[in-house]
């Protein structure tokens, strides 16, 4: 997600929680734990390295945001990605709740303290093995996993009430003793004297350092609490009714406990830092940077997918010459990429991906490309592409240089949802094929470009995802590749994005505000005209050379570049066609947004969770937009906007908490579409607001099929690992394809149709198998489809798995317990990590 903010959703929405409280006010809860840990420890990361290299540091103001630390840190262009890694990591966390509602080893809930922290120190391996790889997302999502029990902890267990003022380091270490647990036969509680629970924890457990945790349940009448146990407490919890009666969770102020909630959620925040700490330790400082998405470059992803049969000889070339450029021009520079992916394609193979931080040996790998073969005429572009998609973070930019039609086209709607989930964009450059080296297509020996159909299926993907089909010849591919340098800006943003197939005469506008600077307006189409007009009337057609809001123009193959002329305001482009063109308008601005879909939650507890899946078409809905770049920002209108028509369906705006805003729509629309959002930010200028406008790159779709699946997120190599999933259609019933496929090409199993009845639900299951000799920090992305009988309708899950290998992992092993030794070992480290966590709530007057 993609990017999730759902998790400020739950937050917000979401009521009885089994962890500590959601709603703002009311308590101390996950995110803020959470988000202020992070923040903590990246300052504190950034300070001990400002201190290191020399330089000055400027410790941000209270409280802090994902804004200021990034410019404190020198790198203000990471505050977006900065801020979607806190999201997603609070996201990953809150789910617990809902994914793992009544799996008390979770929630350190019925004295699971053994099966608790066996989750965290798991967790704590996949995160290190995972940074050690690169894979950081998958590093963020095992991290929100973990940090929901440890700070679970604390607010379940009599930690508090035995008097600690230090967080129980041996929760993130896996050789040493948690503490002297209860015995299961063992009576740890009393009746609450009334409405009052402050002394139910029987005297002798508290004297002897006995910990014990209270027992949860939901169904009335049904209790595994054994006699004389403590309850979690709390109307939802039934288990408070049965003596001893009442319980002693602090999660929030209202709680049976909660004259501790304050020293419990301080308690939990210091924890959590102290984890990152020791994530910090394993990883170094600059890697366990970029984990949080902070980066001294671009933070964006310079990734390219090419073609390498022999008639490539020339394309890549001219790939070696743009890559050489950017990496002249922007090395040491805010735009430089945080990381370089190749992925290069032929047939019968693909691959491998390369990918590094190193800007020479990217380079050399370039260099090292080689045409050769390539008998036939179709390749395995969309192979590579799903590798591509897979392996690049999310948001970023792909470019697939190709001549070629694609052989593996059966690929198409797995990529189409890899897209639609990372929000990556995807640029074709397709250019004609060599006669000499390729068979000739179909009966056609005059053309040596692709076939439409052919091409179609790229431009189809191009649209998707946001990006460009550039379709020129091979002595016009240097003047098209301009594009890449375009698109290194981190501060990237769309402003406008339309699509018409069949083409027709259609008018557009788009508003460009104070912050937005090089404004360049892309074309895809042929036989078009346009006209340009500015916020105060002054026009410009494309056939005219002379007028002044057009700085500079291109034209290559089927491709217009426009630099435009910066001028506030409301803009209009009119334009007229016949044939099918797209029409994009960016600029760099340091104001963005951030969005996900949300859908009520279907478990025990009410609340919101993210779609990991396409919406549900003709209902309502729900999206949660958090603005970047802008402390002071808001939202005014969002709405969704057909990607091929005029249809437009505004959202009703709901203010939140920190900023963010909930957008319910009445319906969303069929078919494929993109999401506009409108807002205004008063500290840009003192003279007015700013008012700009924003669109997502990415185009989504909706469907009549539900699809959901759920498993543990660790893959043991070896081991048979099994992905339940579940299928519903509001459409025709029916025999229904499946599809299961991963990223690193791992054995499979799956049922290849299921018999769908409306509305009733259909289960399957996709069973894994990685290599024994699969290493730890591997990631592996599975993504199951399922299609309509008719081919109309198509909806996925898209799920993302780390490998734990415990045959090739002694290293790592040891390396979780040698940073936590060390805190054990220092008091004083120990101190310092308690009280910046307390220091930092006493600032924000949160107790």
């Amino acid at each position: 997600m993609s990017s999730g903010l759902a998790v400020l959703c739950l937050m917000l929405l979401h009521t009885g929680a089994q962890g500590f409280g959601i709603l703002p006010g009311k308590s101390l809860n996950h995110l803020e734990i959470t988000e202020r840990a992070i923040l903590n420890t990246v300052v504190q990361v950034c300070r001990e390295l400002a201190q290191a290299e020399g330089t000055d540091f400027t410790v941000p103001a209270q409280p802090f945001t994902a804004e200021a630390v990034a410019v404190a840190c020198g790198t203000p262009k990471s505050s977006k990605s900065f801020r979607q890694a806190i999201i997603f990591i609070t996201l990953m966390n809150v789910r617990v709740d809902i994914r793992h509602a009544l799996n008390a080893s979770f929630h350190f809930d019925e004295e699971m303290f053994v099966q608790g922290r066996k989750i965290i120190t798991e967790g704590i391996l996949v995160v290190k093995a995972s940074n050690k790889q690169e894979n950081y997302e998958s590093a963020r999502q095992k991290l929100g996993e973990i940090f929901h029990p440890l700070q679970d902890f604390y607010s379940h267990s009599n930690w508090v009430e035995m008097g600690n003022t230090l967080p129980n380091s041996n929760l993130i270490r896996s050789d040493t003793s948690i503490g002297n647990i209860a015995d299961e036969s063992r009576a740890t509680c009393r009746n609450c004297d009334g409405d009052d629970c402050r002394n139910n924890i029987l005297e002798d457990i508290i004297n002897e350092r006995i910990l014990t945790s209270g027992y949860f349940g939901i169904v009335p009448f049904v209790s595994t609490k054994p006699k004389g146990k403590c309850s979690h407490g709390g109307a939802v919890d039934q288990t408070s009714n049965i003596e001893p009666k009442g319980g002693i969770n602090k999660d929030t102020f209202e709680s049976s406990h909660g004259h501790l909630h304050t020293n419990a959620a301080n308690m939990a925040t210091a924890a959590t830092s102290k984890l990152l700490e020791d994530i910090r330790g394993a990883a170094g400082d600059r890697p366990f940077l970029q984990m949080m998405g902070i980066s001294k470059g671009s933070n964006k992803a310079l990734c390219f997918v090419i073609d390498t049969t022999g008639s490539m000889t020339d394309d890549i070339a001219t790939v070696k010459n743009v890559t050489s450029f950017i990496i002249n021009s922007e090395v040491g520079t805010e735009n430089e990429p945080s990381v370089y992916i190749l992925v290069p394609f032929n047939d019968p193979d693909f691959g491998p991906l390369t990918k590094t931080k190193d800007p020479k040996l990217f380079k050399a790998n370039i260099d090292s490309l080689s045409a050769s073969g390539g008998g036939d005429e179709e390749e395995l572009s969309l192979s590579g592409l799903q590798l591509a998609l897979t392996s690049a973070p999310s948001n970023s930019e792909i470019f697939l240089f190709t001549d070629a039609p694609a052989k593996d086209k059966r690929l198409k709607s797995t990529v189409v949802a890899l897209i639609e989930r990372t929000q990556t964009v995807v640029n074709f450059m397709i250019s004609d094929s060599s006669v000499s080296n390729r068979r000739r297509r179909s009966d056609d020996t005059q053309s040596n470009r692709i076939a439409a159909s052919d091409a179609q299926l790229y431009r189809d993907l191009a649209q998707a995802s946001g990006g460009q089909a550039i379709e020129v010849t091979k002595n016009e591919l240097p003047t098209a590749v301009s594009i890449i340098t375009d698109s290194s800006s981190s501060s990237l943003v769309t402003l406008l994005q339309a699509a018409r197939s069949p083409g027709k005469a259609d008018n557009f506008s788009f508003i460009v505000d104070e912050t937005v600077i090089t404004l360049t307006v892309y074309i895809t189409g042929r036989s078009i005209t346009f006209t340009l007009i500015s916020p105060t009337g002054e026009s410009q057609q494309s056939t005219d050379t002379t007028g002044s809001l057009i700085t500079a123009s291109q034209s290559v193959g089927n491709f217009i570049t426009l630099r435009v002329k910066k001028q506030a305001g409301l803009w209009e482009m009119k334009m007229v066609s016949t044939n099918p063109y797209t029409l994009k308008v960016i600029g760099q601005s340091p104001i963005d947004f951030l969005f996900d879909f949300v859908e009520a939650s279907q478990g025990p507890f009410q609340g919101f969770d993210a779609l990991e899946t396409r919406p549900r078409a003709g209902v309502n809905g729900s999206l949660l937009v958090s603005v970047t770049g802008s402390d002071s920002a808001t939202v005014t209108e969002v709405t969704l906007v057909q990607s091929s028509g005029s249809e437009e369906i505004k959202g009703v705006v709901v203010p939140q908490e920190s900023g963010n805003f909930l957008i319910q729509v009445d319906r969303i629309p069929a078919g494929e579409f993109g999401v506009r959002m409108k807002g205004q930010d008063n500290s840009v200028t003192s003279r007015a607001s700013v008012v700009f406008q924003r669109q997502s790159s990415t185009n989504f779709r909706s469907s009549n099929l539900t699809i959901s699946a759920d498993s543990n997120s660790i893959l043991v190599p070896g081991t048979p690992f099994s992905v339940p999933f579940s299928v519903m259609t509001y459409g025709m019933e029916g025999n229904y394809t499946i599809r299961a496929t991963n990223n690193r090409r791992f054995n499979s199993t799956y049922p290849t149709s299921l018999f769908l009845e409306a509305r009733n639900s259909t289960n399957g299951t996709v069973t894994l198998s990685a290599p024994l000799n699969t290493p730890s920090g591997t990631d592996i992305t599975l993504t199951i489809e399922a299609e309509a009988p008719d081919g109309g309708d198509t909806n996925y899950v898209v799920l993302r798995f780390s490998v734990l290998n415990p045959v090739t992992d002694e290293e790592g092993s040891a390396a979780a317990v040698s940073f936590s030794t060390k805190v054990m070992q220092s008091p004083l480290l120990c101190l310092s990590i308690m009280v910046l966590g307390l220091c930092i709530l006493t600032e924000l007057d949160i107790q």
